[in-house]
């Protein structure tokens, strides 16, 4: 088991889900997993829970440690995007690709974070994972669920930049949502530092979507932005 006491902060996080009911418990309520992960630490944890939970909202839980190690710069960018284009979508099954790697080029996700080594799978019948990593040790995930009605594309990496809105709208570009959540961790060692304040610049992305919801918080060392993008209307 991990040592705790050796991290700069702990986190779990997620978007709220379309279907709550179909999860397995604790997952049917954001309480209930706040819950399970108080009992499993002496002081509890501090939840909360940015946008609206009628619409698109992401629930997040910190822990502090007691005697964390000196700070380090530390920072991730999670782009979480729904209602996706069909025919980005298609490029993610067996029908519209014949291999993982043959679906990470048609797409372009080689070319969000340019010479990152992939590893990457091609789901049966649809699906598609992929890790990558960087020379500097940074890395990039991205999860994708292809069907029409349930579409979802899920973005994060840790690569520092004083600026993540040209990496962000390579993302947008690439899977042509309807919408978008934007979340920005940053602590104040990080070259990333300034831009969850940036956000507040950027009213769209892409070519379509519009900012409809924004959060700043300041934690423990950190920074965070929540942004809620989607075409109009919303």
């Amino acid at each position: 088991m991990q040592d705790l006491t050796k991290l700069r902060m702990f986190f779990y996080s997620r978007k709220n889900f379309k279907r709550p009911d179909l999860q397995k418990n604790p997952h049917r309520s954001f309480e209930k997993e706040v819950a399970l992960l108080d009992s499993f630490f002496a002081n509890g944890g501090t939840a909360y829970c940015l946008g609206s939970p009628a619409r698109d909202c992401w629930y997040l839980y910190t822990l502090n440690p007691p005697n964390p190690h000196p700070p380090q710069p530390d920072q991730t960018l999670e782009v979480l995007m729904t209602d996706l284009d069909p025919q980005v979508m298609k490029i993610f099954t067996q029908e519209g690709s014949s291999s993982a790697a043959d679906a990470t080029q048609k797409s372009g996700i080689d070319l969000i974070i340019p010479q990152m080594a992939i590893d990457d799978y091609l789901f049966e019948p649809c699906g598609y994972s992929m890790n990558g990593i960087a020379k500097n040790g940074c890395y990039m995930t991205i999860h994708i669920t292809p069907e029409k009605d349930f579409s979802y594309v899920s973005f994060e990496t840790n690569m520092p930049q004083a600026s993540y809105q040209q990496l962000i709208e390579r993302v947008v570009n690439t899977f042509r949502p309807g919408k978008v959540v934007i979340t920005v961790f940053a602590n104040k060692e990080s070259v990333a530092a300034e831009f969850p304040k940036a956000v507040q610049q950027m009213a769209t992305v892409g070519e379509e979507l519009r900012r409809h919801d924004l959060q700043y918080c300041r934690l423990h060392n950190y920074d965070l932005t929540f942004a809620f993008y989607s075409k109009f209307p919303s």
